[in-house]
C-alpha cells in the first residue's frame, strides 16, 4: 500500500504534530471537525478519563505521551501499539522497548466509554492523538486542535520496534532514523522535548556512569546518577527523572543538555553535534520558541 506522510500546520506546538500521520491516498485528509456530529462529546470523554487517570496516578501523562511517540514511530498514528499478541504474532506492545509502556488502561477505558456514547464511531488511534494533547495541555504545556479522522492499524509487529530511537543513539544515528520517517532535524530535536515529562530507570543510561564516565556527562551530576543508581543496583525501581520538572511540560529539558545534564545518551548527543546544538540552545533560551 502506498502511504502518505502528513502534517497539521495549524498547530501552534510542533513537537507532537510533527510526528507523521500515515494514512492510504485514498483516504481523505484529516480534520479538527471530523467527529462533530457524529460523536461532538467525544474530546470531553477523553478528557476526562484522563483527566481523572492522572489524578489518581501523575505517572499517566509522561505514560500516554510516550505510548504515542511509540505508536506514532512505526506504523504511522495508527494505534497498532495498541493491539494484543496472538499466537501466530508478536505485537508490537511485546516488543523490547514497549515493554515498559505502561497505562494502556487510561486509552481502553476512554474507547469503552466513547463506545456507549458513539458506538463503532470514533478510532483508537484518534483517542490516542487527543489523550496526548491533553496531557501536554494538563501538564502546563500548550494545546492545540488536533486533526481526526485516522483509522485504526490493523497489523503490529513486535519486530519493527526495533526501528524506535534508542536512548543510546548518537546524533548521526537519529538524525537518519527520523529522516526516513520524513522528520529533519529540527523535527528530531523538537520531539526529543517530550522527555521533559518522565523518569527513566537506570538500565537506560547505566553504561554512562560505570565503568568509565561519559565524559559529556556533568561531573556533579554523573555522580548523583552513581548514587541513585549503583554498580550492584537491586532496586529495580531506581532511576533518575528526565528534567528538574519532571511533572511541568516545559523547556527545563534543553537547559539540562546543555549544562551537561542528559540523562540519555541520546539526549546529551543532541548538545555535541552542530546539526542540533543550536536548536538545543534556542529552545533553552525561549520556551515560547519550543512552543511554536
Amino acid at each position: 500500500m502506498d502511504f502518505i506522510i502528513t502534517r497539521m500546520a495549524i498547530s501552534p506546538f510542533t513537537a507532537f504534530i510533527l510526528i507523521p500521520t500515515v494514512i492510504p491516498f485514498s483516504k481523505a485528509a484529516l480534520t479538527t471537525h471530523y467527529y462533530h456530529q457524529t460523536c461532538p462529546q467525544a474530546e470531553s470523554i477523553i478528557y476526562q478519563t484522563v483527566r481523572n487517570a492522572s489524578l489518581y496516578d501523575p505517572k499517566v501523562p509522561a505514560r500516554l505521551l510516550r505510548m504515542f511517540f511509540h505508536d506514532c514511530f512505526i506504523r504511522g498514528c495508527d494505534a497498532s501499539l495498541l493491539l494484543d499478541s496472538t499466537p501466530g504474532n508478536k505485537a508490537e506492545k511485546d516488543g523490547p522497548p514497549n515493554i515498559s509502556v505502561r497505562s494502556f488502561y487510561v486509552i481502553e477505558d476512554a474507547k469503552a466509554k466513547i463506545e456507549k456514547a458513539c458506538p463503532h464511531t470514533v478510532s483508537c488511534a484518534d483517542v490516542l492523538a487527543i489523550a496526548a494533547r491533553d496531557v501536554v495541555a494538563m501538564s502546563q504545556g500548550p494545546w492545540w486542535p488536533v486533526l481526526k479522522g485516522r483509522k485504526d492499524g490493523r497489523v503490529s509487529k513486535a519486530n519493527e520496534t526495533i526501528n524506535l530511537p534508542s536512548p543510546f543513539s548518537n546524533a548521526t544515528t537519529l538524525i537518519q532514523s527520523f529522516a526516513k520517517r520524513g522528520l529533519n532535524v529540527k523535527d528530531l530535536v523538537t520531539l526529543s522535548g517530550g522527555h521533559t515529562l518522565g523518569f527513566s530507570h537506570c538500565s537506560s543510561f547505566s553504561t554512562r556512569i560505570h565503568n568509565s564516565t561519559d565524559p559529556t556527562l556533568n561531573s556533579e551530576f554523573a555522580m548523583n546518577l552513581k548514587k541513585k543508581c549503583p554498580l550492584q543496583n537491586k532496586d529495580r525501581n531506581a532511576g533518575e527523572f528526565l528534567d528538574s520538572t519532571s511533572s511541568k511540560f516545559d523547556n527545563d529539558y534543553y537547559k539540562r543538555i546543555t549544562m551537561g545534564e542528559g540523562v540519555f545518551g541520546s539526549d546529551q548527543a543532541l548538545y555535541g553535534d552542530d546539526r542540533t546544538k543550536g536548536i538545543v540552545d534556542s529552545y533553552a533560551k525561549d520556551e515560547k520558541l519550543f512552543f511554536k
